[in-house]
């Protein structure tokens, strides 16, 4: 359950004019650092209650933190089938517009999975981001996601964490425009924290090996020993880790 003496609903609006919903948790003092959260495929900006306590956590270090739906996803307006990756860098971009708009100016990104190779897309192209951080995120979406889909007339069957996922077939050719090793070359003097699970079975530890090879410094890779995709029993150690990277580089 929500805490209403720190947590917020709010929206804004992509480029579209599709409403993306959001959850703004504030910290006991103020403060103009904020984290802004990327979910996953079909994900959601709760993460199962997981993303809620994350940023409860989070807010002990006197940051905010807004979680949000893509378009299409959880609370937001749109259609999950027209998703795409520009799509979401939009979403991502206008979540960081509202930021700024109400009083944050240190703007952080993190990001799981696919929201990780939104996020560091998104950075690459917007300066004004101070950091990223991604867990588990694919630096060749074009290949992972054409290697679990099957095509059936104009649209393509995914085999996803929640079951199976529908998406029109310009989702691939719109992923094949970017190149997430050489943005996440344009992060750097910026920090970057990679995070993978070596028992990750859906995104290669490569992928991590691909991003943190291509990002210049400051960087810094984590290899988490137990972790699956979901970092399904080691979420905390995670947790600590981003935490660490907050206090070093923020």
């Amino acid at each position: 359950m929500l805490s209403k003496s720190s947590w917020r609903r709010v929206s804004f609006l992509n480029s579209k004019r599709e409403k993306i919903a959001g959850l703004l948790h504030s910290p006991p003092v103020s403060t103009e650092k904020a984290i802004v959260v990327c979910h996953g495929f079909t994900g959601s900006k709760e993460g199962g209650g997981k993303a809620l306590e994350m940023a409860e956590e989070l807010g002990k270090l006197s940051w905010a933190v807004l979680l949000f739906d893509f378009a299409g996803c959880g609370e937001s307006e749109g259609s999950f089938e027209e998703l795409t990756l520009t799509g979401q860098i939009d979403d991502l971009t206008c979540a960081l517009s509202w930021c700024r708009e109400n009083g944050f100016s240190s703007l952080v990104t993190l990001g799981r999975s696919f929201g990780g190779t939104t996020a560091i897309c998104q950075a690459g192209r917007d300066g004004s981001v101070a950091g990223v951080c991604v867990w588990a995120a694919p630096a060749r979406p074009a290949e992972l996601f054409g290697s679990i889909s099957a095509e059936e007339g104009d649209r393509i069957f995914f085999r996803a964490e929640s079951g199976t996922a529908c998406i029109k077939k310009n989702f691939l050719a719109d992923l094949r425009r970017y190149d997430v090793a050489a943005e996440a070359a344009r992060l750097s003097p910026r920090p970057l924290l990679v995070i993978h699970g070596k028992k990750d079975t859906l995104v290669s530890p490569a992928e991590a090996e691909i991003i943190f090879r291509a990002a210049g410094e400051p960087k810094r890779l984590v290899w988490i020993e137990n972790g699956d995709h979901q970092f399904t029993a080691t979420y905390r150690l995670v947790w600590r880790h981003v935490q660490d990277w907050l206090e070093t580089f923020f």
